[in-house]
């Protein structure tokens, strides 16, 4: 333990917690105020590990949790097991501003993980042993900083991110069209930007920086490691309640996503599903375009005019021949046919 944590006055009031606790076998510093080049703030919170004889008492009450302040809120994470032995924890605030996020192990978890080759995530991350009564983690392996690093994908999940980002797209356009303010903005501003688009611009900064960046929780960093044009592009994404900002905010937000999955696909050698992203375009483009109180004969038309597009690679083929090219506008002049009937009666029916 270094200086600067023997002196904190945090530490100091959980070591003498654990020590006078029988329940409490071994304590396990980890996270951000372990790992030498992480970030520290006032408000950076406590990440604590305790290995107890029996989890029953601190799953059943929470009073324990008084011992460091009055509590504001907490969130008690269920019981899992891990190793074969149960686990769970306790995300609190404090009222006083402290955060303490205990993890509870049963004791007979810790040597376990001492004895495997690799560390999990939660202590590779960094930490630092504050107290071990019965020498449980003795061989712990020391941490090597590289949890939470991305890895590179492979293409099929580069093609799966795109392929979800149109997805949610979809479900967007929809809300917007009518004008389901919440719900679009789950999937806009939840969906599309903090899981897809920030998944593809975090490979960005990897490839930028050789794999090598822990881009923090929820996007945290990337202000910090983007070009300063993708951050100004990403800002502009976000929007108040209007609804048509709101959908000004969807094209942008997949003008941006197409500029860095291209980016990213090309520095790693995956072609881009430009076809796709046309389609999909197009549909949104669709759905704003349509009326609000818009029937079965748009929709109609709409399937006409999807359906006359699979018609073009024939027309397009040196290869086809004369029959296949004479059926394909046969079927095409029917279809533009039945199109113009749709537009005639959309036209009589809207109001001048």
């Amino acid at each position: 333990m270094n200086d600067k944590l023997r002196a904190d006055p945090i530490i100091k009031r959980l070591l003498h917690w654990a020590s006078g606790n029988s329940a409490v076998r071994a304590m396990i510093l980890t996270s951000s105020r372990t790992t030498p080049t992480a970030p520290v703030d006032i408000l950076s919170d406590y990440d604590v590990i305790l290995a107890v004889d029996d989890l029953r008492p601190f799953y059943e009450s929470r009073a324990w949790l008084e011992e460091f302040g009055p509590l504001l809120v907490l969130y008690r994470d269920p019981l899992k097991l891990f190793h074969g032995l149960q686990r769970f924890a306790y995300i609190t605030q404090y009222e006083d501003a402290l955060k303490i996020d205990f993890t509870l192990w049963t004791a007979g978890i810790l040597p376990q993980v001492a004895a495997e080759p690799t560390l999990p995530d939660e202590l590779d991350i960094g930490y630092v042993l504050l107290l071990d009564k019965d020498n449980l983690a003795q061989g712990l392996k020391p941490s090597s900083y590289q949890a939470h690093i991305p890895e590179p994908p492979d293409e099929a999940l580069y093609l799966e991110v795109i392929e979800l980002f149109f997805h949610e797209a979809t479900y967007a356009a929809k809300h917007l069209w009518r004008d389901d303010l919440i719900a679009a903005k789950y999937n806009l501003d939840r969906m599309m930007k903090l899981s897809n688009l920030r998944q593809m611009l975090e490979w960005l900064i990897e490839i930028d920086h050789d794999w090598s960046l822990k881009p923090g929780a929820y996007g945290r960093h990337l202000k910090k490691y983007l070009p300063p044009q993708i951050w100004t592009q990403l800002q502009e994404t976000y929007v108040g309640a209007g609804l048509e900002e709101n959908w000004l905010a969807l094209f942008k937000t997949v003008d941006l996503f197409r500029q860095v999955a291209q980016e990213v696909g090309g520095r790693l050698g995956f072609a881009y599903p430009a076809d796709l992203d046309r389609r999909a375009t197009a549909y949104l483009e669709w759905v704003r375009g349509l009326d609000p109180a818009a029937g079965p004969l748009a929709l109609e038309r709409r399937r006409l005019v999807v359906e006359a597009g699979r018609f073009k690679p024939v027309l397009d083929d040196p290869d086809a021949t004369t029959a296949q090219i004479d059926q394909a506008i046969e079927e095409l002049r029917a279809m533009r046919k039945r199109i113009h009937a749709i537009d005639q009666q959309l036209t009589a029916t809207t109001p001048p």
